[in-house]
């Protein structure tokens, strides 16, 4: 298998989250989670996109179904980000970028002719199953968490 695909075993994964505590893969068994994988706390985009995450939260846990945003900010950042805009989804921090790495989300972007590592703004929905159910490669804000709502729906 070549890279991330719809169909494969999710990556397996454990990370330091905003409350303290630590998530992991296993966590989840038996019920889906849609992992977010979002650039930079408490930045514009990714402020709208984890308020629609947070606003749908009750709707994605009525279809079986976790949500859990990531980025590579430290924790004391996803504290502040978290309680800034009363944020109810779990944020996690993947500083060492392994985890960003296994699924596909760190490399090399560029803004305004800047080269640099970072985060891409990129969505994976894991089925009960721990399969990786669907792949949203490049994500849109504005829509994306409903988008993400009727595909954990279906499954």
């Amino acid at each position: 298998m070549k890279g991330l695909e719809e169909g494969a075993k999710a990556p397996a994964f454990s990370l330091p989250v905003a409350d303290g505590t630590t998530v992991s893969l296993a966590d989840f068994r038996g019920r889906n989670l849609v992992l977010y994988f979002y650039p930079r706390a408490d930045t514009p985009g990714c402020t709208i996109e984890a308020k629609e995450f947070t606003r749908l939260l009750p709707r994605f846990e009525r279809a079986g179904t976790a949500v859990l945003g990531v980025s590579a900010d430290p924790i004391k950042a996803q504290q502040r980000f978290a309680a800034k805009h009363k944020l109810l989804v779990t944020l996690a921090s993947d500083e060492t970028h392994a985890m960003l790495e296994a699924y596909e989300a760190w490399g090399k972007k560029s803004m305004f002719g800047v080269k640099y590592l970072g985060v891409f703004r990129k969505t994976v929905l894991i089925g009960k199953d721990g399969r990786i159910a669907r792949i949203w490669p490049k994500v849109t804000v504005k829509g994306h968490a409903e988008e993400v709502l009727a595909a954990a729906q279906a499954l």
